[in-house]
């Protein structure tokens, strides 16, 4: 997650309609879940980005 927080343009990170930001969430759902159910809620997250019903998703 570190890497594309470093790489990634600031207008794609910026851009994410949920808060947290999908790489925020999916540091808490690894910590919260363990990696396996972590990685599994951060890729449904993901899929689910760039729709316009954005708003509060906590893992």
């Amino acid at each position: 997650m570190g890497v594309y927080r470093r790489l990634a343009s600031v207008a794609l990170r910026d851009a994410c309609f949920f808060e947290p930001t999908c790489s925020e969430y999916a540091l808490h759902a690894i910590r919260r879940y363990r990696p396996f159910r972590g990685w599994m809620k951060a890729l449904r997250r993901i899929a689910r980005c760039r729709q316009s019903n954005g708003g509060i998703d906590e893992p």
